[in-house]
C-alpha cells in the first residue's frame, strides 16, 4: 500500500494565470510532484523499518539514501508551495509575523530582496525558503535540489520552512524560459500570507 498520495490543489490549474499557467501547473502538480510521491513510497518498500511520516524522514534523513532525501523533500516541498499560492491572496503579513519581518530584516520589500536573491543564485535547481530556526528567529536560506531547513543533513540553517520558492526550472520555464527573476517577482502575486502566518504561528506554539 503505498504510504503517500498527491495532495489535490485547492484551485483549479489556470487559477493562478497570468503568473502561472495552466499547463505549468498541470505538469508540475500532475506529473513532477506525482513522480516524487510514487519514488518515495519505492522506496520505502526497499528499507528496513517503518517512518512515522514525512516530517520524521526529514529530521532524520541522513539516515536514509539519496533516494529517500530527494523524494521525500520534493513530496514536502511542492505540498507546501501549493498551499501557499492563492489566486485571491492576502498580499502582505499581518501580526506577529509582520513584526518580526521588520525586526529581522527591516522590511517586507528587503525580505522579497532576499528570497528573490537567494533563489536567483541558486546555482542550479533548488529553492529559496523563509524559515523559523529553533530560537524563534526568522532566516533566509537556499537549498540545493530538494532539500530543505527540516532535514537534519542542514548543518546551518536547520529550522522549520513557512514560505518555499521553487527555482527548478519545471517550475517556470514554460513561461519565463530563463528569466528566473521575473518568475520570483511574479511569485508574489500569488502568496497568501494567511497561510504563511498560520504556518508561523504553529511553528511558535510548538516552541514554547
Amino acid at each position: 500500500m503505498n504510504k503517500f498520495h498527491l495532495p489535490q490543489l485547492p484551485y483549479a490549474y489556470a487559477a493562478l494565470e497570468p503568473y502561472f499557467d495552466r499547463e505549468t501547473m498541470t505538469i508540475h502538480h500532475q506529473k513532477h510532484h506525482q513522480a516524487y510521491i510514487d519514488n518515495l513510497n519505492k522506496a520505502l518498500l526497499e528499507i528496513d523499518g517503518e517512518p512515522n511520516g514525512l516530517l520524521d524522514i526529514l529530521t532524520t534523513v541522513s539516515q536514509y539514501g539519496p533516494t529517500v532525501r530527494n523524494n521525500a523533500g520534493g513530496h514536502f516541498n511542492h505540498s507546501l508551495f501549493w498551499e501557499i499560492l492563492s489566486p485571491n491572496p492576502q498580499v502582505e503579513p499581518t501580526g506577529k509575523l509582520a513584526d518580526e519581518i521588520h525586526a529581522a530584516f527591516g522590511s517586507l520589500d528587503e525580505l522579497k530582496a532576499q528570497i528573490k536573491n537567494a533563489g536567483i543564485g541558486q546555482f542550479g535547481s533548488g529553492w529559496s525558503w523563509l524559515y523559523v530556526k529553533h530560537s524563534g528567529a526568522l532566516d533566509v536560506v537556499a537549498t540545493p535540489n530538494q532539500d530543505n531547513p527540516l532535514m537534519d543533513t542542514q548543518l546551518t540553517s536547520r529550522g522549520f520552512p513557512i514560505l518555499g520558492v521553487d527555482v527548478w526550472e519545471h517550475a517556470y520555464y514554460l513561461k519565463y524560459q530563463n528569466k528566473r527573476a521575473d518568475y520570483l517577482d511574479a511569485f508574489w502575486s500569488l502568496l497568501d500570507w494567511s497561510v504563511v502566518e498560520q504556518k508561523y504561528e504553529a511553528v511558535i506554539a510548538s516552541l514554547v
